[in-house]
């Protein structure tokens, strides 16, 4: 089975605040998300974490020995504070800045970024992370526009990997919730103009 996620910012205390997740302090969230990982992704599973996989955390290679699956990173902003100090190919099956797939039989670009503009955009899917549950920038509008992006953070997610069902299904509820900010936002009429 393949899953995928992003976001997740195991060991950042202030990703709770500014995400607004449900966790009292980092640690509590961290061993929340190892059991969900875990929960759903077994040792011969595939999984691709599209960047942020931790932040300021002093567990790296305890979590990363935790985790289960065949991991792929793609990398994110954050991944540079601590990708130099693990062996990365002990952990990870590849890593990258972008990624392209076969999602069922359709073409996926994985970037941590979102992209307006990726390989096979006009037949293939945008897989991305970075925006968390961000609708309030000038990029929300253009993205609530392309049906074929899919936002992996777990934030959206439900704290846990997601199979590329599970994927579709949480992002078209949350563009559902969030729909009346990207109506709102001034973006959206030079959209719905050009």
């Amino acid at each position: 089975m393949t899953f995928f996620t992003s976001d997740l910012h195991f060991g950042h205390f202030n990703i709770i605040r500014l995400c607004g997740r449900p966790f009292a302090t980092a640690e509590e969230m961290d061993e929340a998300m190892v059991a969900k990982w875990n929960a759903k992704v077994k040792a011969d599973d595939t999984i691709y974490i599209l960047g942020d996989l931790f932040f300021r955390s002093k567990n790296v290679e305890s979590i990363l020995k935790r985790l289960g699956g065949r991991k792929h990173l793609v990398l994110g902003n954050h991944d540079h504070t601590w990708t130099g100090k693990v062996r990365i190919g002990d952990y990870f099956e590849s890593v990258q800045t972008m990624k392209e797939i076969d999602a069922g039989g359709i073409p996926a670009t994985l970037c941590h970024y979102p992209m307006l503009s990726y390989p096979q955009e006009r037949r293939g899917y945008m897989i991305y992370g970075h925006i968390h549950n961000n609708t309030g920038d000038d990029y929300w509008p253009l993205i609530m526009r392309r049906p074929r992006m899919f936002n992996a953070g777990v934030d959206v997610n439900g704290f846990e990997p997601v199979t590329f069902e599970e994927l579709v299904a949480n992002n078209m509820a949350f563009r559902g919730r969030h729909a009346e900010t990207a109506r709102n936002n001034p973006l959206t009429m030079f959209c719905a103009e050009a």
